[in-house]
């Protein structure tokens, strides 16, 4: 297996490889033969737990666990464990789980030719975080020895996996990621290249945060039903956790919860309802603040798609309260996407360079090794003004400095000259006899309304028009953008 891609995703570290376009993940198995990977570390006196075998320790010593040293990867901070001695930095913690993890990898496939690392977006959320994150990863991989060849931007990787469905390229791309210390949102804009163009990181939507709070409100309900209290021991509480982690994890309706002591055994059946209950203020902090990254960013709900990475998309009763809010376009990204894709990515083009420092970092790649849709003869989008105060609705369509009365009822339409429409687009759209963009005038405001099929609305997506947006419309090399504007006075606007 020359060509590995490694997601560094805390919540669980996957590899994958990928030769012929076929990504296969690969499973690597810890000392105890566990093959999930999470980002904790366990002090045993002198020597360190990693993974598995950590988390299962995190509420039984929970002052010798330590989960937060890849969201905090640094130089010189360090970690709150209670060891004898100095306690080691976050990025010795981090360093020493790579090694550990990349060992087992390299006893599971043979030595490593070809490493592509899928980074955290919050790796790159500006300038300063990046040059000491990626730096100290760079540091990791010399000392290692490890043959990287790429880091390429998590969100970016994944929406290069073979296996992931397809998107459609008119529309901007959210990828919502939960990882074990907050959300992290990227959006991407497909035009030449797949490219990261605004992040947000969502500091209280940790998966970490989310199973202590299941685990507490499923205790508090198992005390109920079987008045025995998890809470007695650590040992049970940790047995708890793991069978509440189980059940997030699953797709299962129902799970019995069980403890058994000397004397007797407790159970209680837990339905994902109920998990759902207790999820929905996660879930609805999470759509909030989505919602807020779309305003900012000046973007519509309707016409973005969402895509949800494995553990984003398990949250119970997250997909409804999306499509509540006018997500009406969601993708469920297979599990290890982002392993898969910057496997990919290290096959088709990149090469180990001589140098570390020469190791090149993405956050955008070509479309051709994308998961898309198949592209029309001619796309459009329509871009929201950044203001977010209450705008009129236009009175005049601009191209090309000209301006074009919206006049009478019905609809307005914007297309090439065969397709009959009210505001004609320049001569090199001619070839593009069916490109037209139906504006709707319904009480008293304009729509634009995206006739592109959605996996869950009955209805096409529309969006109010209003003065300061703009639509872009591309058909192969042509394009062009209609601003909308407001002319007091005119065809009847109010004065």
């Amino acid at each position: 297996m020359a060509n590995i891609g490694l997601e560094l995703r805390d919540t669980g570290f996957v590899a994958a490889t990928c030769e012929n376009n076929d990504p296969q993940l690969i499973d690597v198995a810890d000392r105890n033969g566990a093959t999930d990977w999470p980002g904790f570390a366990y002090s045993e006196g002198a020597n360190f737990a990693f993974g598995r075998a950590a988390e299962d320790m995190w509420f039984v010593h929970p002052r010798r666990v330590e989960h937060t040293f890849w969201a905090k990867l640094a130089h010189d901070s360090s970690s709150s464990l209670s060891v004898t001695g100095r306690p080691p930095s976050f990025s010795e913690l981090a360093f020493f789980f790579l090694r550990e993890y990349a060992n087992r990898l390299a006893a599971t496939v043979g030595p490593l030719e070809k490493l592509v690392l899928a980074v955290p977006d919050a790796y790159l959320r500006d300038a300063a975080t990046e040059e000491e994150k990626i730096g100290l990863i760079l540091g990791m991989a010399a000392e290692l020895k490890l043959p990287l060849a790429g880091m390429v931007d998590m969100a970016v990787a994944a929406l290069c996996d073979p296996r992931a469905p397809g998107f459609n390229p008119a529309l901007p791309i959210i990828v919502v990621d939960v990882q074990l210390e907050g959300t992290d949102l990227t959006l991407l804009i497909p035009e030449e290249r797949l490219t990261r163009t605004h992040f947000l990181h969502l500091p209280n939507s940790g998966y970490a945060q989310l199973l202590k709070h299941l685990t507490a409100t499923m205790g508090n309900r198992f005390l109920r039903h079987t008045a025995f209290d998890i809470l007695e021991d650590g040992r049970v509480e940790q047995t708890f956790f793991g069978q509440t982690r189980d059940f997030l994890q699953s797709d299962a309706a129902e799970h019995r919860f069980q403890i058994n002591t000397a004397t007797r055994n407790y159970e209680m059946l837990a339905k994902r309802e109920q998990l759902a209950a207790d999820t929905q203020t996660f879930a609805t902090n999470l759509v909030q603040g989505l919602q807020s990254f779309v305003e900012h960013t000046a973007h519509a709900p309707a016409l973005c798609t969402v895509a949800l990475t494995s553990r984003a998309g398990r949250l119970p009763g997250l997909a409804p309260r999306l499509r509540g809010a006018g997500f009406m376009r969601l993708l469920q990204l297979p599990h290890g996407a982002a392993a898969a894709g910057a496997a990919r990515i290290g096959a088709s083009r990149l090469h180990v360079p001589g140098e570390v420092t020469d190791v090149p970092l993405e956050t955008s790649a070509p479309l051709s090794e994308t998961r898309r849709t198949a592209a029309s003869a001619w796309e459009t989008r329509l871009h929201k003004s950044p203001h977010s105060d209450v705008r009129p609705a236009p009175t005049h369509a601009i191209v090309e400095g000209l301006g074009h009365p919206i006049a009478g009822t019905g609809q307005f339409v914007i297309g090439a000259a065969s397709a009959r429409a009210d505001l004609l687009l320049p001569d090199a759209f001619s070839t593009a006899g069916d490109c037209a963009v139906p504006l709707l005038r319904e009480g008293g405001r304009l729509w634009f309304v995206d006739a592109a099929p959605t996996e869950a609305a009955a209805a096409a997506p529309r969006v109010a028009v209003e003065a300061g947006d703009r639509l872009t419309i591309r058909c192969g090399p042509a394009a062009v953008e209609v601003l909308f504007a407001h002319c007091p006075g005119a065809n009847g606007a109010h004065r």
